[in-house]
């Protein structure tokens, strides 16, 4: 009840009610892609997300906020979901592109966050799943991205080196980078 405790909870609330908001607008992101993308017939990649997972089962996103304030905000979430979901009973790490935003184009930070992903399925011995439909790399920010995109080719060599299935279901454009990805998967 003291004064210092109210004013701590109000503090904290408002972060909370910040973080939700800010969690909130990086899922509803790409609308206008999203929309032009059910405009053709496609589902979104929430909706292949929300698919793919085994039905009423939780799943714990990972990095929604990465890219925030990045790229005059044109990347939200990096232009990718990531996180851990149960698929056929099984625990898997899974990363989707989404083509909503910029195509689906890489950013240095995108490869920051699919990294971090790799690195969580290597460590706990996840499966990993990749829905794709990427326009590679996001060419004014290339030179920034080989590297990393390197490591991250090295990661997929090394999930299958122990063993650790990764698949990729391909739903559209897959070029330049985004090709390696499903080129290096244990099944497409």
């Amino acid at each position: 009840q003291s004064d210092d405790y109210k004013t701590y909870y109000k503090h904290n609330l408002k972060l909370v009610q910040t973080l939700e908001e800010r969690q909130a607008n990086v899922r509803n992101a790409g609308e206008r892609g999203n929309q032009r993308m059910i405009d053709r017939g496609k589902l979104t990649a929430r909706q292949r997300l929300e698919l793919l997972l085994d039905p009423d089962s939780p799943f714990l996103e990972l990095s929604s906020l990465a890219a925030y304030e990045m790229y005059n905000n044109e990347t939200p979430g990096a232009g990718l979901i990531t996180g851990i979901g149960i698929v056929n009973g099984i625990e898997c790490v899974i990363v989707v592109n989404n083509p909503a935003i910029k195509g689906g184009t890489t950013y240095p930070i995108s490869l920051v966050k699919s990294l971090r992903a790799q690195e969580i399925a290597i460590t706990n011995h996840l499966p990993m799943i990749n829905l794709v439909e990427s326009g590679g790399a996001n060419l004014p920010h290339q030179s920034e991205i080989f590297v990393p995109g390197g490591r991250g080719f090295a990661n997929q060599a090394r999930l299958s080196g122990l063993g650790i299935p990764q698949i990729s279901i391909v739903f559209g454009n897959s070029t330049a980078g985004g090709a390696y990805i499903p080129g290096m998967s244990d099944y497409t």
